[in-house]
């Protein structure tokens, strides 16, 4: 189930930015990941929100999974993967530029 769910995240992680035609700046990344480390979200919400990504049950109980494993976390797991996205994406951005394909 573990490695599921990592390939999942990767996918995940992967497809956004390709939809949002960004590596970083992209709004639906941002809501993306703060909905998926807020504990406050509930199952059933993340769920609904993620609904467009999903095609298949299967896709549907990968999502719940998910959600799931990150409402285990702790506060300071869950800070963590917030503050190692901003840096991805930070990351991106500059490497993006460097190579000339920034929307900078």
């Amino acid at each position: 189930m573990c490695s599921t769910m990592k390939l999942l995240r990767v996918l995940v992680l992967i497809a956004l930015p390709l939809y949002c035609f960004a590596g970083s700046g992209c709004p639906l990344v941002e809501e993306v990941v703060n909905k998926t480390i807020d504990s406050q979200v509930s199952v059933d919400e993340y769920q609904t929100f993620m609904k467009p990504f999903s095609n298949d049950p299967i896709t549907d109980k990968a999502i719940a999974q998910l959600k799931e494993c990150f409402l285990t976390q702790s506060d300071e797991t869950l800070s963590k993967v917030g503050e190692m996205m901003v840096t991805m994406a930070s990351f991106n951005e500059l490497s993006n530029h460097w190579t000339g394909t920034s929307r900078l």
